[in-house]
């Protein structure tokens, strides 16, 4: 892992205009990682716990939720993926980016399982890590920052937006449940937001950059194989014999999703 300061020593982030910056919980059993890792997650802004396995990791976040978790998928004890899974179970949907040295796609596809919302291999540049934990609070709020929401003012509410109908699918974004006819799926929070986001533009092909931008808030290249990933495993969940495929490639540009 390369750990340096940021090429842009002026750049002021979010959170260090006044506002409290986002909290990390970083779980990494490598001392060197780990302390490298906390330190240049500090001189970028972050409030950051680090500790070294997986007890300690679930003891912290269920004391003192961050707003992110990066997680070291191989710790002795319990593990990244069982940190993940039992935060999961919980109903625990604080982002979490999973450390792995697992390069093969089953591996990526073990973090996802999990319900991991990013990864980054080893060995990283730390400036990829804070792409990725931008890209990860963006997600859950529009400014990147947690903060205490505003009071609401007494206007009339706006009725709930309608459900989604393309190719078969059926999507309630309110309540964040979709139906491939009848069959009700079991989807993750990006998994749901990738459909969406195919849903709402079916028979158009969406390119790579556009995905990664719109998902993630983030390209992260074409080398990066998340999307692929993600694609395959929705596809698994959407997917049923004797019905046809929705999600196409196409390839060279995206994928789309139609009914054939």
């Amino acid at each position: 892992m390369t750990v340096r300061p940021s090429p842009r020593p002026n750049r002021r982030m979010p959170w260090q205009t006044g506002r409290v910056p986002p909290t990390v919980l970083l779980a990494e059993d490598d001392r060197a990682i780990r302390n490298a890792l906390e330190r240049a997650l500090a001189l970028e802004g972050y409030r950051v716990t680090a500790v070294a396995d997986g007890v300690e990791a679930l003891a912290h976040a269920h004391k003192n939720p961050p707003d992110v978790l990066v997680l070291d998928v191989m710790m002795p004890g319990i593990d990244g993926l069982q940190v993940c899974r039992v935060l999961r179970a919980e109903g625990d949907r604080t982002p979490i980016l999973m450390l792995t040295a697992l390069v093969e796609t089953a591996d990526r596809i073990a973090g996802l399982d999990a319900g991991a919302d990013d990864y980054v291999v080893k060995p990283f540049d730390v400036e990829e890590v804070f792409a990725r934990l931008r890209a990860l609070l963006r997600r859950t709020n529009p400014d990147g920052v947690p903060e205490t929401p505003a009071p609401v003012p007494d206007v009339p509410k706006r009725a709930p937006e309608r459900h989604i109908e393309a190719a078969g699918l059926r999507m309630d974004p309110q309540a964040r449940r979709a139906w491939r006819g009848e069959r009700e799926l079991e989807l993750t929070r990006t998994e749901f937001e990738l459909l969406e986001l195919l849903a709402r533009n079916a028979g158009i092909v969406l390119d790579h950059s556009t995905i990664y931008d719109r998902i993630w808030g983030y390209d992260f290249g074409p080398g990066s194989k998340n999307l692929a990933v993600y694609v395959g495993y929705l596809r698994r969940k959407l997917d049923q014999p004797g019905a046809p495929q929705l999600i196409h490639t196409v390839r060279g540009v995206g994928y789309v999703l139609r009914e054939d």
